[in-house]
């Protein structure tokens, strides 16, 4: 075990911060079957042992993380100011969310309710406050340098609009179990995380794009990060949707539009989807896909349009809605399945803990 490493805090020494995209991969998987465990009952198991599985991966995860800043907090702060590794550091704050909405959909049934939302509660609160951080300090890092090229640009760059845009997913429904004092200011908050992520995510876009049309493509172990387009997408009406669903004596808003624009913006990541299939067949075919932790970007971003898919037939009860996510869950079960197999082994040689393996290693000189 570890047996490429000169020492066992290597491990520490170069965890990457892009580690806690396992999490919120396998929290999302977790939900989408407690989603579809209404029509196969025994995707019900699967979503319990996922959602153990995804504490547990989160509770050992978080160890290493917190160790690097304490131990070699030269190597994390050379991650924090990378053009490329910074962007993803917001997915512990989403990794926090996720974990959330894990314990709200599926921890209530089987631990009960009122402790269920008691873990809810404090980790949206901290997956709350680590995204907002985020989402300041690395604008402020990039504004403040001159060290950004072009070629540092890539999708992974939406992840703090991700990490935004999800908030109100898990923020709505804890809202109405906040006193009547607090209830006012976390809508605005949950809006404003919203709207924030949502603007931010069209303006990177432009530049994101720009970046992949007028200049060379992606390098092979970032290509699976155009996946992370579906993120946005995903992410951003999920949580549109339950703002929309509250309403409270304490908080009353229109949200009327909130459900069609929801639907409007869900049909744009059909484009995303199809486009994030052609290049990732793109690669494998004509130039290479050699696994690396970005692996993990195929499942994120899918499983949170999948969820999407599945709460706006809630709402329009359309089949075609439910078909499309159904059928994707079957995609994101395998890519999960199949990016799990590929990380174990890698683990546990040690070959993830190598500096040589984070991701910007290939093009950021």
């Amino acid at each position: 075990m570890f047996s490429v490493l000169e020492s066992k805090w290597d491990i520490v020494r170069n965890f990457s911060p892009a580690w806690f995209a396992s999490v919120m991969g396998t929290g999302i998987l977790a939900n989408t079957s407690m989603f579809y465990s209404s029509y196969l009952p025994f995707l019900r198991y699967i979503a319990v042992i996922l959602w153990i599985f995804n504490v547990l991966l989160f509770v050992v995860l978080l160890v290493p993380w917190v160790m690097r800043w304490i131990k070699y907090p030269e190597n994390a702060m050379s991650d924090l100011t990378h053009p490329v590794n910074s962007h993803f550091y917001p997915t512990i704050g989403i990794g926090f969310i996720v974990v959330a909405g894990n314990f709200l959909q599926i921890g209530k049934i089987y631990i009960g309710a009122y402790p269920s939302l008691v873990v809810a509660n404090v980790f949206w609160v901290i997956g709350s406050l680590v995204t907002v951080f985020f989402a300041f300090l690395l604008p402020y890092l990039q504004f403040s340098r001159s060290h950004l090229k072009i070629e540092h640009v890539n999708p992974a760059w939406f992840l703090p609009t991700v990490a935004l845009m999800i908030v109100p997913l898990i923020g709505a429904p804890v809202l109405r179990t906040w006193s009547a004092a607090w209830q006012e200011p976390l809508l605005v908050f949950n809006y404003f995380c919203w709207s924030s992520g949502f603007f931010l995510y069209l303006l990177l876009g432009a530049i994101v794009l720009y970046r992949l049309i007028f200049h060379e493509p992606l390098p092979s172990r970032l290509a699976p990060t155009i996946w992370i387009n579906l993120g946005p997408t995903g992410a951003g009406v999920m949580a549109l949707l339950a703002l929309s669903k509250l309403s409270n004596s304490s908080v009353q808003i229109p949200t009327a539009g909130l459900d069609l624009f929801s639907l409007i913006f869900w049909s744009f990541g059909i484009w995303w989807l199809g486009i994030s299939i052609i290049m990732t067949l793109h690669y494998v075919r004509r130039i290479e896909l050699p696994y690396a932790m970005s692996w993990w970007a195929f499942i994120f971003p899918l499983g949170a349009y999948i969820g999407a898919s599945y709460m706006l037939y809630q709402v329009y009860d359309m089949a075609v809605l439910w078909w499309i996510g159904f059928v994707l869950y079957w995609l994101l079960f395998g890519l999960w399945g199949l990016t799990l197999l590929r990380t174990i082994p890698h683990a546990y040689h040690g070959h993830l803990f190598m500096a040589s393996s984070e991701p910007h290693k290939d093009k950021d000189k």
